[in-house]
């Protein structure tokens, strides 16, 4: 055969080759990503993490297709200070929230601390959020201000309204995008809409990268259901909020499968903080854990975690390892693409914990835990180191019932260790048997003290 035959053959064989091998290195769909986030969810309130009585079919059929964490953490068990970590990667104390935000305050997330949706934004992404905000409620701090095209929900904790049992408080604004849409909403239908809200969103923008933040209300104080799942628990009213959440998990993964982008999907189940335990049968559970919501203890900062990601994320999965909501937006960065904000992120990606990588750890040394602008607590390993504090604890106090506050006591504690791998419930102080331990951790502490401050003590 001629020369110029043979190079002719060559370069139509290069040329039809080439569209193929372009197809197989072009990037995949960028990933869509849901954030569901519950309020003052306790770590035993689900079937998956060991609840016999309330049924959660969806959120069990999320942790076996997809990844649970058995130590998964807040930084802070509060409303606010949780979500400005969340939102943000850092340490809420970095963020500058602390506590929780109510009608009287003029701040809130300043616009020097980017959001997930700001960082994804750049990507050209669709970002809606359906919830509890509480990041601050005035227009400059709205989630329509902060990188989401759209925003459906109450500004701050559905108890702060003028039915409040112990506190004053104005009416309470339903906004939508940034305008009130009605005061004191009838709170029965808020589970449905933000349901309904998130189908929308997700069929509306199915054919372009997403990121969706659901935040429900519930199931913190005062408690409220629709008539669909009122007394269908076995658990009294508590138990029907916590399925109703389960069923909107449910509509949310039904609507991924039905517009063909499951696959694409990577979706996150969580909570703000462990339970509301003075609220008694109108709170959760926090299973063996010790304490509650407002305190540094495993029951207020230990949340359950689910994630799911089909093909992408291996199925039945049971993760160990320490991770934090911190954690969640430099893995998405990583995920996406996405520049991280600039400035000090505290976060780390968490990605080959996600997919369960064989030998995976943490990516952190430590994890700290602040309550307010006190450095409560370290985890590092197994350990988790305590410094002396005051707190509010339920132990051995009369809870309340069918939704009235009950009595909690101001305790003070000294320097305490646990190894949580065979005292899960924080019962035996072991500091003394470990002085190596102790001082490894308090050095760590000491470099937190001297990055965020701590004002039990002063910045070494």
């Amino acid at each position: 055969m001629p020369i110029r035959s043979i190079v002719a053959a060559i370069l139509s064989l290069v040329a039809f080759a080439t569209p193929i091998l372009a197809q197989e290195k072009a990037p995949k769909r960028a990933p869509n990503v849901i954030v569901i986030y519950a309020d003052d969810m306790g770590y035993g309130d689900l079937g998956c993490f060991g609840n016999k009585k309330i049924k959660t079919p969806n959120l069990d059929r999320m942790a076996k297709q997809g990844v649970r964490f058995t130590s998964f953490y807040v930084s802070q068990a509060v409303c606010s200070a949780s979500r400005a970590a969340l939102m943000t990667g850092k340490y809420s104390n970095r963020a500058g929230i602390l506590g929780a935000l109510g009608p009287a305050n003029k701040n809130g997330l300043a616009r020097e601390h980017m959001t997930i949706a700001e960082m994804l934004k750049t990507l050209g992404y669709a970002t809606g959020m359906v919830g509890k905000w509480h990041l601050g409620h005035l227009r400059e701090y709205l989630p329509t201000q902060r990188g989401f095209d759209e925003y459906y929900g109450l500004p701050y904790s559905n108890d702060m309204w003028p039915k409040h049992p112990t506190a004053k408080f104005p009416d309470l604004p339903l906004i939508a995008g940034e305008k009130t849409i009605e005061l004191n909403p009838d709170q029965t239908r808020l589970t449905t809409e933000y349901t309904q809200r998130a189908v929308q969103f997700i069929q509306k923008n199915k054919d372009r990268p997403f990121f969706l933040y659901v935040a429900h209300n519930m199931p913190h104080v005062p408690l409220f259901v629709s008539d669909r799942h009122k007394g269908k628990s076995a658990a009294g009213l508590y138990g029907d909020v916590i399925e109703e959440i389960d069923w909107s998990v449910g509509e949310i993964l039904n609507v991924l499968k039905l517009a063909g982008i499951d696959d694409d999907t990577l979706v996150i189940f969580t909570s703000d903080n462990g339970p509301w335990l003075s609220y008694g049968n109108h709170s959760g559970i926090a299973g063996l854990l010790r304490e509650g919501k407002g305190t540094a203890w495993e029951g207020g900062v230990r949340v359950p975690f689910i994630a799911r990601w089909p093909g992408r994320i291996p199925a039945e999965r049971t993760q160990h390892e320490p991770a934090m909501t911190i954690d969640i937006l430099s893995t998405l960065a990583r995920l996406t693409g996405a520049k991280l904000p600039a400035g000090k992120i505290d976060g780390k990606d968490i990605m080959p914990l996600l997919r369960s990588e064989p030998n995976a750890k943490s990516p952190h040394d430590a994890y700290f835990f602040y309550w307010g602008s006190e450095l409560h607590g370290v985890r590092s390993g197994d350990w988790k180191f305590y410094f002396p504090r005051t707190y509010r604890s339920m132990e051995g106090n009369k809870p309340g019932s069918d939704g009235q506050p009950g009595l909690y006591k101001n305790v003070k504690a000294g320097l305490e260790l646990f190894n949580l791998a065979n005292d899960l419930s924080e019962k035996t102080d072991v500091a003394a048997g470990n002085p190596d331990v102790v001082r490894r951790l308090e050095m760590l502490a000491d470099r937190m003290r001297a990055d965020l401050g701590d004002s039990l003590r002063k910045k070494k």
